[in-house]
């Protein structure tokens, strides 16, 4: 078959997300696995800010799993999936304003990373490019936010209602930052 590669890499990724899964079964809700960040870990947090300031927000997803790598807790799972958010905010802001050549920029940062793409630049639908970004940012945020509701639902509520608060007093720009009450 010629599939066989593809058929392996996603019964392992199924594998991994099993075993992830299975050690929150063992703990239970409501535990927290770190209850107070290294000042390294801290340090990804405000990268990460830093990054969704300037719009890299490849950069801001990566720093926010680093945090998480490092320092597993609600709160991380919470902040990955604000960026997540930021990400399809600024997307949906775009396409309002119909600025079809700044999605696909987005959407050509997060498949490229290297010189030849300067050389070599992939050619993408803007449009097209969007809906792919906005769905597979939609079941990311769907996969972190239940596993930070995993483990205390209320802290979840708690940052939640800070991040929609922040939205609102940012309703232009809220994609570019994250809630003051956070400490990045």
């Amino acid at each position: 078959m010629s599939d066989t590669p593809l058929r392996s890499q996603f019964v392992m990724g199924i594998a991994g997300l099993l075993l992830i899964l299975s050690g929150f079964f063992v703990m239970g809700p409501g535990v927290s696995l770190a209850s107070s960040p290294s000042d390294q870990a801290r340090g990804h947090l405000s990268r990460a800010k830093v990054y969704l300031a300037a719009g890299d927000y490849q950069r801001a997803v990566e720093a926010c799993q680093t945090y998480l790598d490092e320092s597993p807790s609600v709160q991380g799972y919470v902040y990955l999936t604000y960026v997540y958010h930021t990400i399809n905010g600024y997307l949906e802001w775009l396409a309002k304003r119909d600025e079809w050549v700044k999605v696909g920029q987005l959407s050509l940062s997060f498949g490229t990373r290297g010189t030849l793409d300067l050389v070599d630049p992939p050619d993408v639908l803007a449009r097209m490019a969007k809906e792919i970004l906005a769905e597979g940012l939609r079941q990311q945020f769907d996969i972190t936010a239940a596993m930070a509701n995993r483990l205390d639902k209320n802290k979840v509520d708690q940052l939640w209602q800070e991040q929609e608060t922040w939205k609102k007093n940012h309703p232009d720009s809220w994609w570019a930052g994250v809630p003051e009450a956070w400490g990045w």
